[in-house]
């Protein structure tokens, strides 16, 4: 295993399993997690929005893995953004989950009241219920704005990144601010033709790697972290095999030139986005 280490000194894994999407089979879920603890998978990816966090947390008990061997994340939803209802929002969470901690909890989107959300995160941050707290999909400007306003900087910054979209300006301002970045989508949701791109192809073959997993070396050479999400267990460990290589300063800047400059899969620019983050409810 690979490490990064947040600003706080605790270590963070380089590559982690995603649960997005997998909400409608609980007990895939679990299954899918199992494979990848016993894959080696050290970090685990959740969410409230996500509906498995019950199912995650069962999947952990059932791997008898310490506890203190895990990174585990979740992320709080926007209809729990203000600072009273983060609060139970974190404990409902830790309950889900069934853990004492976690070692990470994100603010989910850059919506509505996340400043009062912020706050009830640096408290438990404070008392230990989280070793680390952060944010998803902050933007720059977010971003910065964010950490002019609160008392603790974020630690991780979980955004899009992948060859098609590589967000050269958005790691420059987060290396800056001492940040970490961490890349949902790597595989850019399967746009693209990522699988097959011959630049990728072509680069695997040296190493003998698939596209994938060049794609994964890709970000994670340039220190970000990647959580890639599969359900086949043949994928989940081809996804983990990426700890044999690295590329090469002229493989880097080939990958370089794949860059769209701009996302295809989210427009955070669109009011009905921000709409629909709004609607969407997780409780009552």
């Amino acid at each position: 295993m690979e490490y990064i280490k947040l600003y706080n000194g605790k270590q963070m894994p380089l590559i982690g399993y995603g649960v997005y999407q997998d909400k409608h089979d609980p007990n895939g879920c679990e299954e899918a997690v199992l494979n990848a603890l016993k894959t080696g998978y050290r970090l685990i990816d959740t969410a409230a929005a996500y509906m498995n966090e019950e199912a995650v947390g069962s999947a952990i008990k059932k791997s008898g893995i310490k506890r203190e061997e895990l990174f585990v994340t979740s992320k709080i939803w926007v209809q729990d953004f203000s600072y009273e209802s983060a609060k139970k929002a974190i404990d409902k969470s830790l309950e889900n989950l069934g853990l004492d901690y976690l070692d990470l909890y994100l603010i989910h989107q850059p919506v509505g009241d996340y400043i009062g959300a912020y706050r009830a995160l640096e408290e438990a941050y404070d008392k230990g219920k989280l070793k680390a707290i952060g944010v998803s999909n902050f933007y720059p400007a977010r971003l910065v704005d964010l950490c002019l306003s609160v008392r603790i900087k974020p630690m991780v910054n979980q955004v899009e990144l992948h060859p098609f979209f590589q967000q050269h300006e958005a790691l420059k301002i987060m290396k800056e601010e001492g940040i970490v970045t961490e890349a949902w989508g790597p595989f850019a949701e399967g746009k693209f033709g990522i699988f097959q791109n011959p630049t990728l192809v072509r680069i695997g073959e040296k190493y003998h790697k698939s596209a994938a997993q060049v794609a994964l070396r890709w970000n994670m050479d340039r220190g970000v972290v990647v959580i890639p999400k599969s359900t086949h267990i043949d994928r989940i460990k081809e996804n983990f095999d990426v700890f044999n290589f690295h590329l090469t300063p002229d493989e880097m800047q080939d990958i370089a030139k794949l860059d769209l400059g701009h996302s295809e899969i989210v427009d955070y620019d669109l009011p009905m986005l921000m709409r629909m983050f709004h609607e969407y409810k997780i409780h009552n």
